[in-house]
């Protein structure tokens, strides 16, 4: 690994793959919790995990589609030592039950799981335009409520928090004079952009708040991988964004699940990236500082990593969540 003030890079890349990034790490002892993780780089990310000796808790909205995802895991990577917890991230209520279900130190949390590009302006409960609320606010909450636990292990020699973010970040910022489209007009990727601007934002207020305590945050992007995540999408569009797919060079576009992983748990667990707080990576490197993603895939823009935007989004999430 090299590191200097402005990039941390690795030995892995966009072909690298989870169980890869782990190998020889051992995580026994370890606790991590995975939202998401019933369906695409979440199990991948779980089962990476585990593999590497973790208890894994598998919090999810479908509890049997997690219950046979657990088994799943357990089989393939001889650990037994998995849970399944519901947790519907859009409903408050949802994310308070499971920190109140929570006991002991949690080492690890996956903030994986998310919607993309809802095609109609839809609302959670409480008002909030639902990416923003799903993939920031469920997961804001889910962090806040989980502070305990986090900083028990940060005391035992550190936590860490992974907040899955995507290169469509670069569609918009925090637009903190209209977040919920409430006089703007709505637009699916608008809304999916400023949710991931959010969620790597996240990751710099986390570190500058609690990195003393032993907590620290990274954002990424996974990289392009076919998943669920897509089933807003439409067909036509879809289907030349494959057709592009298979005529590129470029391996971060076109991932399995597996290597889609990589990043995820290289930042949760590897001690190439020990002390590192508040950046953005993908695959498997610190990304680049760029005036606009490259290639639809490439790069973070400055917005995303604002330290001002960032005490901005945690004051603004406080208010919201009362």
């Amino acid at each position: 690994m090299t590191t200097d003030k402005k990039r941390v890079t690795t030995p892995f890349g966009a072909e690298s793959t989870a169980r890869e990034v782990l190998e020889g790490i051992g995580l026994s002892g370890k606790r991590a919790v995975v939202t998401g993780a019933s369906s695409g780089i979440g199990v991948e990310t779980a089962r990476a995990l585990a593999g590497a000796g973790a208890e894994v808790t598998l919090a999810v909205r479908n509890t049997d589609a997690g219950g046979r995802t657990a088994e799943d895991i357990a089989e393939t990577t001889g650990n037994p030592r998995l849970h399944v917890s519901p947790l519907d991230l859009a409903d408050q209520r949802s994310v308070a039950a499971f920190v109140a279900s929570w006991e002991g130190p949690l080492h690890i949390l996956v903030n994986n799981a998310g919607i993309m590009d809802v095609p109609g302006l839809t609302r959670s409960p409480e008002g909030w335009e639902m990416q923003f609320a799903t993939n920031h606010m469920g997961h804001f909450a889910l962090a806040l409520g989980l502070y305990d636990a986090l900083a028990a292990a940060g005391a035992e020699g550190g936590a860490r928090i992974v907040s899955v973010s995507s290169s469509g970040h670069g569609a918009s910022p925090v637009v903190f004079e209209d977040i919920n489209f409430e006089r703007r007009e709505y637009t699916p990727s608008l809304a999916y952009g400023q949710s991931k601007t959010a969620n790597a934002l996240f990751a710099v207020g986390v570190t500058r708040r609690w990195a003393e305590g032993g907590i620290l945050a990274n954002s990424l992007m996974p990289g392009g991988i076919w998943t669920n995540l897509q089933r807003h999408w439409d067909a036509e569009v879809l289907e030349g964004i494959k057709e592009m797919i298979a005529d590129s060079d470029d391996r971060s576009i076109n991932k399995t699940p597996q290597q889609g992983a990589a990043t995820s748990v290289l930042l949760a667990a590897s001690p190439l990236v020990e002390g590192i707080g508040g950046r953005y990576f993908e695959d498997c490197n610190e990304a680049k500082v760029v005036p606009e993603i490259v290639g639809g895939v490439h790069g973070v823009r400055d917005y995303a990593l604002d330290p001002a935007a960032a005490d901005r989004l945690w004051e603004e999430s406080l208010r919201l969540l009362g």
